[in-house]
C-alpha cells in the first residue's frame, strides 16, 4: 500500500460524523509538525480546526478540507463496515473514502513529498493547510470562523485548493471554479382555523398559498452567464394540516432554497419573493439564511496551474465548472484567494459503499505535488 492509501484508511477508521472530529485533525497535525508546519489548534463550540503554516515569505497556497464526515445510513446496506476503510479490487471502501479524507491523505502525503525533497530548492513560498470538522453542518464555527480570524490578523491566503471531490468519471476531469450562491426561505402563511363545514368562518392557508407558490416557480429569475447556469427555485418542504379530514389548518409551512448566479444578488430574490406574497394578499411570516454567495475564480495563475498539472499527470483536459452544491471555498474566495476544488469522484459522495479507487489517490497527490512544484517555478521566476 502507498502512504496517500495508509493515511486515507487510518482517517476513515475514525468515526468523525459531523461536527466530530475524532482525532483526524491531531494525526494530521502531527504529520505536518514532523515536516516543519506551524500547527494552531481553533475550536469554536464543538468543533475543532486546524491552521498550519510552513515558511514566512512568498505567496501562501493553501490546501483546504474537511474532516468531519455524513451519517452512513444503515450499516447493513453496506458491503462491508463503512468505518472498517475496506480494500477489494483497487477500491478503497467507506464513509469519507471521497468526500474527502482520501483528498486530504493526498494533501499531507504530497506536501511530505515536497518538503522531504524539495524545500530546499524553494524558499520564496509559504504553504497552509485549513482542516475543519463543520463542513458538513451547519458550517458556523468553521473554515467561516477560520476565515474571520485570518482577516483579523491581516494573513492573506493567495491560492486555495479546496479538496471537495468535483471529477466525474476520471479523475481530473472536472475542477470546480466557483459555485452558485445559495439562499434558504421558511415561509409561514397565516390562515385561520375552522371547521371544515363552515369555511365562512376560516380562512385557509393552503389555498391561499398554492397560488402564490406556483407563481414563484414560474418566475424566469435570470439566463445565467458563459460560468454559471440560470438560478432555480426549488420548493422542499411543505406541511399544514392537524392531521383531521374535518379541520382547516390555520398555518402552513414551506421551505425552499434558491442556487443563484452572479446575474442577481440575495437582495433582489428577496425582495421578489416578498413582493409576490403581498401581491397575493398573504399574511405570512418569513426568515431567509444566506448559505453563501456566488463566487468564481478568474482565469489566471491558479486555474491555469491546475488545468496544466492535470493535464501533465493524466493527459486530460480537465473542464472548469461552477455546478454542484456549496462548499467551504463560499468562505475562502470573498477574501479575494483564487480557489479551485479539485478531488476525486462524486459519483458514490453521502452514498451507501461510498468508495474511491486507490489509484486516484496516488494520481490525486500526484497533481497536488505538481502544483507546489509549478508555484516554486513561478515565484523563482518572478524573482530572477
Amino acid at each position: 500500500m502507498t502512504a496517500t492509501l495508509d493515511l486515507a484508511r487510518e482517517l476513515i477508521k475514525r468515526k468523525s460524523i459531523t461536527p466530530e472530529d475524532e482525532g483526524c485533525q491531531v494525526i494530521i497535525g502531527e504529520r505536518l509538525r514532523a515536516i516543519g508546519f506551524n500547527v494552531e489548534t481553533l475550536q469554536y463550540g464543538e468543533v475543532i480546526n486546524t491552521w498550519a503554516t510552513w515558511g514566512d515569505q512568498g505567496p501562501l497556497l493553501a490546501f483546504a478540507g474537511h474532516t468531519d464526515v455524513v451519517p452512513t445510513g444503515d450499516k447493513n446496506q453496506w458491503g462491508e463496515d463503512p468505518f472498517s476503510a475496506t480494500v477489494k479490487d483497487g477500491v478503497l471502501f467507506g464513509r469519507g473514502a471521497a468526500d474527502m479524507k482520501g483528498s486530504l491523505a493526498a494533501m499531507v502525503v504530497a506536501l511530505e513529498n515536497f518538503l522531504s525533497k524539495d524545500h530546499n530548492k524553494c524558499e520564496k513560498i509559504r504553504l497552509g493547510v485549513l482542516l475543519t470538522s463543520d463542513e458538513e453542518g451547519p458550517a458556523k464555527n468553521g473554515t467561516r470562523k477560520v476565515i474571520e480570524l485570518l482577516q483579523e490578523r491581516g494573513e492573506k491566503i493567495d491560492y486555495c485548493i479546496v479538496g471537495e471531490p468535483s471529477s466525474n468519471e476520471q479523475l481530473g476531469d472536472v475542477v470546480k471554479i466557483g459555485r452558485r450562491g445559495s439562499l434558504n426561505g421558511a415561509l409561514t402563511v397565516l390562515g385561520i382555523q375552522g371547521h371544515i363545514a363552515y369555511p365562512h368562518l376560516a380562512d385557509n392557508p393552503i389555498h391561499s398559498a398554492v397560488c402564490a407558490l406556483t407563481k414563484l416557480t414560474s418566475i424566469n429569475w435570470d439566463n445565467g452567464n458563459e460560468n454559471f447556469p440560470p438560478t432555480s427555485l426549488q420548493i422542499s418542504n411543505i406541511s399544514a394540516g392537524t392531521g383531521a379530514t374535518n379541520v382547516i389548518p390555520g398555518s402552513l409551512k414551506a421551505d425552499f432554497n434558491f442556487r443563484f448566479s452572479t446575474e442577481i444578488s440575495s437582495e433582489e430574490l428577496r425582495a421578489i419573493v416578498e413582493n409576490t406574497l403581498l401581491e397575493n394578499d398573504l399574511k405570512f411570516k418569513i426568515s431567509w439564511d444566506e448559505s453563501g454567495s456566488p463566487f468564481l475564480t478568474p482565469n489566471s495563475w491558479l486555474r491555469k496551474t491546475v488545468e496544466t498539472c492535470i493535464r501533465e499527470e493524466t493527459g486530460l483536459d480537465t473542464i472548469q465548472s461552477t455546478a454542484g452544491g456549496t462548499s467551504d471555498g463560499r468562505f475562502i474566495a470573498p477574501t479575494g484567494t483564487e480557489v479551485v476544488e479539485l478531488g476525486p469522484s462524486n459519483e458514490t459522495i453521502h452514498k451507501i459503499n461510498e468508495r474511491v479507487r486507490t489509484e486516484d489517490l496516488e494520481i490525486l497527490k500526484n497533481i497536488y505535488l505538481r502544483i507546489i512544484s509549478h508555484l516554486c517555478e513561478t515565484t523563482k521566476l518572478k524573482i530572477n
